[in-house]
């Protein structure tokens, strides 16, 4: 008896045409999207130019053959380079993922949308320059926007109830997927071309998680997401070339994403495409911290401050309790050495720790001359952490999506302090009030960091200034951060 596989060409996969036609039709209304979108660009921007002070970023960025200077191709902002738009969204992207301090989406699957800006910017910008070669009008600002809410969207999206992580890959598969369905549309890209583009992104080989984790944590993480969201433009001008995608990628038997990565389930979907996840998304304000420790290193800056009150250091700590969800333990609990700042970022014990010693987190203390200091892992030893059921309920919950922790310290002479609660971080939706302004501070301080003079004015002045924002062309925009 034989059998035999059909032959025919089926229909695209539900999911490849839901996000199709979701890029291609949605008509973004919601005020709030945008918004948050104009702070996410100022916010994702900024964290770039932090990271161009740190020389293990810069010595990536650059043509991959020294010199080269493309015409009308896309600049990287903050520096003096301009490439072809594969090369500059992954510079754009690797700066902007550096020093994991750009926004985050926690659900199923974490990850940080303002990744896909890399794909985003350098493409807007080379068709903005090339259209005015061509005597053609560019892209604005405002186009900019819309393509970062349907980027965060998609990715978003997806990770609310579909866990990649459990399987082993990167939450990077879904930059790659929503930058090349957002770069396929700048591109111009028909329904039957976008929907080829996606179907490139799922067949391709996808990045495993061994870069985040022990033994294995190092710095690709920081890169990870520039060479996805470089790879997405790739796949559109492939794409958009007229080659064929594969309509079954997700679904095909035995040789489908789902039988091959994703243990024979298929994605399940609590919502519809929309606005939601733009309107929602988790600022890193305060802490350059892996999120789910966000509100961890709250706490322990208010310890500190008790510790102090009471004439105490941690040299007087006997044991901390960390109350916290489940994602949280899963992730960064960890103990053993630490090898590199990509290791200690990923450590809820070290965030924990620095800030208890020093009263303050930044991208420096993650650096070997501050991990030296003997006191911080002699308290990582004493910090353990247990799991909440309800602090993990409720970080699922869509109504509450909180990322909270809870500190108890207990002194050497026995003493109890009162536990530290933080629920939702200074980044979070509902803290947007009082995270703004520390939002827009934290814009200037890095700007200061790369620019000077009328150059800084300039920046600030137009960048702080939404309505003058959105109607500037995009080439204008990235000249005007150009070194």
């Amino acid at each position: 008896m034989s059998s035999y596989i059909s032959n025919e060409r089926p229909q695209p996969d539900q999911v490849l045409a839901d996000i199709a036609d979701y890029v291609l039709n949605y008509e973004i209304r919601s005020e709030l999207a945008l918004k948050t979108a104009y702070y996410c660009l100022l916010d994702t921007l900024g964290c770039g130019f932090e990271a161009l002070t740190y020389p293990a970023c810069t010595k990536l960025l650059g043509p991959v053959i020294p010199g080269t200077i493309v015409p009308n191709g896309a600049k990287v902002p903050g520096t003096s380079y301009q490439l072809d738009p594969i090369q500059a969204a992954f510079n754009i992207g690797a700066i902007i993922r550096w020093l994991d301090f750009n926004d985050t989406w926690l659900a199923a699957e974490w990850g940080h949308p303002s990744d896909n800006l890399g794909g985003i910017l350098a493409t807007a910008d080379w068709l903005s320059r090339t259209n005015i070669a061509e005597g053609k009008e560019p892209l604005t600002m405002l186009q900019v926007l819309h393509a970062m809410v349907m980027a965060h969207e998609v990715q978003g999206v997806l990770a609310l109830e579909n866990s990649f992580n459990r399987v082993g890959l990167d939450h990077v598969i879904l930059v790659k997927v929503a930058s090349t369905a957002v770069v396929g549309k700048l591109i111009g890209l028909n329904r039957e071309e976008l929907i080829n583009a996606v179907s490139l992104a799922f067949v391709d080989g996808q990045s495993l998680r061994t870069y985040r984790h022990a033994p294995n944590t190092g710095s690709r993480k920081s890169w990870a997401a520039g060479d996805a969201t470089s790879r997405a433009v790739r796949l559109a001008l492939i794409a958009q070339t007229g080659e064929m995608g594969y309509p079954s990628v997700l679904t095909a038997k035995t040789w489908g994403f789902y039988d091959v990565s994703f243990k024979g389930n298929p994605f399940t979907f609590q919502r519809a495409y929309g606005t939601y996840v733009m309107e929602h998304i988790l600022f890193k304000i305060s802490f350059p911290a892996e999120f789910h420790s966000q509100t961890a290193v709250e706490a322990a800056m208010t310890l500190h401050d008790r510790l102090n009150a009471l004439r105490k250091t941690t040299a007087d700590i006997k044991r901390i309790i960390i109350r916290t969800h489940e994602a949280a333990i899963r992730i960064i609990d960890k103990k053993g050495p630490l090898n590199n700042p990509a290791d200690r970022d990923h450590c809820i014990q070290y965030m924990v720790a620095v800030p208890l010693i020093f009263g303050q987190l930044t991208a420096a203390d993650y650096e070997d001359v501050v991990a030296a200091d003997e006191r911080i892992d002699v308290l990582r030893e004493k910090i353990f952490c247990v799991q909440d059921t309800q602090f993990t309920l409720d970080y699922h919950d869509p109504e509450k999506r909180s990322i909270a922790n809870a500190l108890t310290v207990e002194l050497n002479d026995g003493t109890l302090l009162d536990e530290v609660v933080v629920e939702y971080p200074i980044g979070h939706k509902r803290r947007r009030e009082e995270g703004i302004p520390k939002l827009i501070e934290k814009f200037k301080i890095n700007v200061a960091r790369i620019f000077e003079g009328t150059q800084q004015e300039q920046i600030l002045k137009t960048g702080l200034d939404y309505n003058a924002l959105i109607p500037m062309k995009v080439n204008e925009f990235v000249d005007m951060m150009a070194k």
